[in-house]
């Protein structure tokens, strides 16, 4: 498989995740330009203690803004990187077909947070689902793309027909927070019962007001999952 890969990387070159340059074959393994690396900022260990957002120096309190003033449905939260120095990554990994960015990111969250997410007793990946048409017109979810690869390298095992988007909903931008929750309301359905898990790990690429992770936090908690926290590629400073 790894001769395969090698002829592939020389027939159809990497891309850089960072600038989405061509990778010369020697920094293909590395899945990144070195000169690139300088430009991302990972998460650091000054968080909130619920949703994982970055707090400020000077803040004492454990837990950001946003996380005092709503009450979540999830245990807890992690991300990798700070928004700002992926967004555009994200955005290609998103809408231009660079689905192979996962590698590149399952690869960086097991680094940062593979010690932290072994230590929580996962026993399922659950990428966030896409509507149906709205996946079929873009061809992927990226939120699979990213379980995938890091179900590879972690061992868990990723379980992407659990739980369904069952209507599409507005575009979470347009919408402020009580906006966003009653957008999102009987949006998810558990379509299997035959799966009993105890804790959960879900996935998706942003977190922004934790209103998704919400949403499928409760319907897990419906079906008797006890525990469940999600992983988010990138997230932004609180405020």
């Amino acid at each position: 498989m790894q001769v395969i890969e090698n002829v592939l990387n020389l027939i159809y070159p990497r891309r850089c995740p960072i600038c989405d340059g061509v990778l010369r074959y020697k920094e293909s393994k590395d899945l990144v330009h070195e000169e690139c690396k300088k430009k991302i900022k990972y998460i650091g260990d000054h968080v909130c203690e619920k949703c994982g957002k970055p707090l400020k120096l000077s803040d004492q309190s454990e837990y950001c803004a946003d996380c005092m003033a709503i009450r979540h449905r999830f245990n807890r939260g992690f991300s990798v990187f700070n928004y700002r120095s992926i967004s555009g990554s994200i955005y290609r990994f998103k809408y231009m077909g660079r689905r192979e960015y996962a590698d590149f990111y399952a690869e960086a969250t097991v680094k940062r947070l593979g010690k932290k997410i072994s230590r929580l007793g996962v026993d399922a990946i659950i990428p966030v689902p896409m509507y149906k048409d709205k996946q079929y017109i873009r061809g992927y979810n990226q939120a699979a793309e990213y379980a995938s690869r890091l179900s590879k390298l972690t061992g868990i095992p990723v379980y992407g027909d659990v739980i369904v988007r069952s209507r599409q909903t507005r575009p979470m931008k347009e919408l402020d927070l009580r906006g966003r929750r009653n957008n999102l309301k009987k949006a998810f359905n558990i379509v299997r019962n035959d799966v009993k898990f105890k804790c959960i790990l879900i996935i998706d690429d942003i977190y922004t007001t934790g209103s998704t992770i919400d949403e499928i936090t409760h319907e897990f908690q419906m079906a008797g999952v006890k525990n469940v926290y999600f992983l988010t590629l990138a997230i932004g400073q609180t405020t």
